[in-house]
């Protein structure tokens, strides 16, 4: 199925290496780029879209999503998670194997590839490294790389056995295979439950601290290290200065290692949990893992996109139902939305920190080169895998898409709206 034939009159082409183009038309025919040229005639069998401030990228592609099927349907579900998606401007994603069962084995990589193998998001699974991702013995991690896991991770349980990363690093060497982990020292993080600082201290929260960060990340640097440079490892979600002067200096030793970060820590700090939105404390909608930072903190985290210390940027989407999260802050879990705001997020918090090119590669072009994937191209001839979206526009946030609201967005009125996306098939 090539999709609708598409005219976008006018719109601005984002190309990382390339810049910004002027304002000028693009066609989209049978599934491919058909033209892209000035004033193009319109045809008969041919939809014209004409955007205020319109923008066309590569398909963004979100890494470090939680997809619920199997297991958890109630919060999110493999066709919820594709539609909050594409509703985001999101024409991949990678999932995370905290499913029940697991994403352990081949046949659970097998039924994630199977139910959506075609649609408006591609989406590949991220392999359990740990048989159940309980943290004690490897799972099948050759069997799942030949399935097409993408790579392989405890996702939201962070390895705290150092013996069993590394054996996972070394035997993913023989098969090029990417070992991902958070940096989360459970024993040090001891039941915080914010970042901690002046402002857990004032509200009177068990205080999480960037120690449990550093410490994890300084073993697993040290494991990456021993196991040699044909091993791979991605660390998850970095949120301190530390944390992005430990990852700067192992990359300057020429460490095969990479770095994400979560928009959310890009965008807001540990102050905002009292002032967004509405100036009401403990919102449990602010709790994230890792915790929302200090300012230097936040500004270290800049820093380290725009200079490439850090490598992408997630949404952290980890979807939950009231019950878990419409709680006293303490009891409530981690996590929020992002899919469907990440865009907003960029254009309210991020817009005149990192350009509109470096956004495109952080979450567009180098998560597919990281993961090994082809990265498409905006020319004639080519398939059609684009994001459309308006910089200005706003539009109001309250019926998400996802099956999950957790969001500290919701019921407010966003800058910068993605018009949907164009991707063969």
């Amino acid at each position: 199925m090539a999709g609708p034939n598409l005219l976008f009159k006018q719109i601005r082409i984002i190309e990382p290496g390339k810049g910004i183009s002027a304002p000028i038309d693009l066609m989209v025919k049978e599934g491919k780029i058909a033209a892209i040229a000035a004033d193009l005639p319109m045809s008969g069998d041919m939809e014209m879209v004409q955007l205020r401030d319109g923008y066309a990228t590569i398909g963004w592609f979100d890494v470090g999503v939680f997809a619920g099927e199997p297991g958890f349907e109630h919060r999110e579900d493999l066709g919820s998670v594709v539609a909050a998606a594409a509703a985001g401007g999101f024409t991949a994603i990678a999932c995370l194997p905290n499913t029940k069962p697991a994403l352990h084995s081949k046949s659970e990589i097998s039924f994630v590839q199977q139910r959506v193998n075609s649609g408006s998001v591609n989406v590949y699974p991220i392999g359990a490294l740990s048989q159940d991702c309980a943290g004690k013995d490897l799972a099948e991690l050759y069997d799942m790389h030949q399935a097409g896991a993408l790579a392989f991770s405890d996702g939201l349980h962070p390895v705290q056995d150092a013996g069993l990363l590394l054996r996972a690093l070394q035997y993913s060497t023989a098969f090029g295979g990417l070992i991902m982990n958070h940096p989360h020292h459970k024993g040090i993080a001891g039941g915080g439950q914010m970042h901690e600082g002046r402002i857990s201290t004032e509200l009177g929260l068990k205080g999480l601290p960037s120690l449990a960060e550093h410490l994890m990340l300084q073993r697993d640097l040290s494991l990456l290290e021993y196991a040699g440079t044909a091993a791979r490892l991605h660390i998850h979600l970095i949120s301190s200065a530390e944390s992005v002067l430990m990852v700067r200096e192992a990359k300057s030793k020429g460490l095969p290692v990479t770095a994400s970060v979560a928009i959310a820590n890009l965008c807001w700090t540990e102050e905002d949990m009292a002032m967004v939105p509405g100036g009401a404390p403990f919102e449990s909608n602010f709790k994230v893992l890792p915790p929302l930072r200090s300012k230097v903190d936040r500004e270290a985290l800049v820093d380290g996109v725009l200079d490439g210390t850090i490598d992408f940027i997630s949404t952290g989407h980890l979807p939950w139902d009231p019950e878990a999260k419409n709680l006293e802050f303490p009891y409530a879990e981690f996590g929020i939305t992002g899919l469907e705001t990440a865009w907003s997020m960029y254009c309210m918090y991020l817009a005149d920190k990192i350009s509109l090119e470096r956004w495109t590669e952080a979450v567009s072009i180098v998560p597919r080169t990281l993961f090994g994937l082809e990265v498409p191209t905006i020319e004639v001839g080519a398939s059609a895998n684009l994001t459309i979206v308006e910089k200005e526009n706003t539009w109001e946030y309250s019926r998400p898409i996802s099956k999950s609201s957790n969001s500290p967005l919701l019921g407010r009125s966003l800058k910068g709206k993605v018009w949907g996306t164009v991707i063969t098939g």
